[in-house]
């Protein structure tokens, strides 16, 4: 099986990314990129990879990171950043309100194409949660009262019977818990990366310095 592994190979030949080619401001050029994923009709394009920090019970640090899907892209003014929403009692929550920090990462297969952000993450407003929350179908939000995430449970017999009961009790209009919610990173590194042959990637990195951003490219 490892042999197996080792031997897949693949050539990126589909683009390039170069320094003459980008938006000034990083968020500009996620944007592009994922209109672009999005056009092409990229399986689940607002997918990313979310990772965040904890300390165990030793003090030692421990990464976790999961999957979640991006529901705004703000590329000017005071929102600017990225949104997801989440249970504010999951793992990935209270990491978050311990240790506000993050990383996303976009990984578009068929454009040979990733993109990482670091930043600051903050909670949203009641209000920007509440109207993203209506918008859901009601099985969803439903859902959101349903599951105590990342917490243990006896099984799915029980969870599918809790979300039955609370179905009736809510009705068609639930207001959302107050354990359930949005957040934003607010990026102060970016980095895109673009597939180029013999593993001589493309790779330009934005950092914020002293308020504005200087490009940078990364050896592969």
């Amino acid at each position: 099986m490892n042999r197996d592994l080792q031997d897949l190979r693949k050539s990126y030949e589909l683009g390039e990314l170069l320094e003459g080619q980008v938006a000034a401001h990083p968020m500009e050029q996620f944007h592009a990129w994922l209109n672009q994923a999005i056009a092409a009709q990229v399986l689940e394009p607002n997918a990313m990879t979310l990772a965040t920090v904890a300390q165990d019970a030793a003090g030692t640090w421990r990464p976790s990171s999961r999957i979640v899907l991006v529901k705004g892209v703000d590329v000017v003014g005071e929102n600017q950043g990225l949104t997801w929403f989440t249970n504010y009692d999951s793992r990935k929550g209270k990491e978050l309100a311990a240790h506000p920090y993050a990383s996303l990462q976009f990984h578009w297969v068929a454009q040979e194409r990733q993109v990482r952000l670091e930043g600051v993450v903050e909670k949203l407003s009641d209000s920007e949660s509440d109207a993203y929350y209506h918008s859901r179908p009601l099985g969803s939000r439903v859902g959101a009262w349903a599951s105590p995430q990342s917490q243990v449970i006896a099984g799915r017999e029980g969870l599918e019977k809790k979300a039955l009961e609370l179905s009736r009790s809510l009705g068609d209009t639930p207001k959302r818990p107050a354990n359930w919610g949005g957040y934003r990173l607010r990026p102060t590194e970016v980095e895109f990366w673009q597939g180029r042959p013999n593993r001589l990637h493309d790779r330009l990195r934005y950092r914020l310095v002293a308020g504005a951003w200087v490009i940078e490219r990364l050896a592969p």
